[in-house]
């Protein structure tokens, strides 16, 4: 008789110990998972994207409509590969134009 003393050795301890560990492991996965990635990068959400963009939901509801902003529709969660964005910016880009206007002042 161990007087309800707990040991190492104890079942109770052991089973305690690996249900920590599993429940250690299972944070770490949803950490690691929590943001949805692939081989050709990661995929950012409506609420993500616009908040980067610094432009509204509807903006970009606006976009794919008219076909500008490519995306992927998964079980009625709208996403962006980065690169497809990243895409889409680089090909928007505009070059500063010089005034002529006010070059010979």
């Amino acid at each position: 008789m161990n007087n309800g003393m707990i040991t190492k050795e104890d079942e109770r301890l052991v089973s305690l110990l690996e249900t920590i560990g599993e429940l250690s492991k299972t944070i770490e996965n949803i950490v690691r998972d929590s943001k949805v990635k692939s081989g050709n990068g990661q995929y950012l959400t409506d609420r993500e994207l616009s908040r980067l963009l610094k432009i509204s939901r509807r903006s970009l509801q606006n976009y794919r409509t008219e076909g500008k902003i490519p995306f992927y529709r998964v079980g009625g969660k709208t996403l962006y590969r980065e690169s497809d964005i990243e895409d889409f910016l680089a090909n928007r880009y505009e070059t500063p134009q010089t005034n002529e206007r006010f070059t010979h002042i």
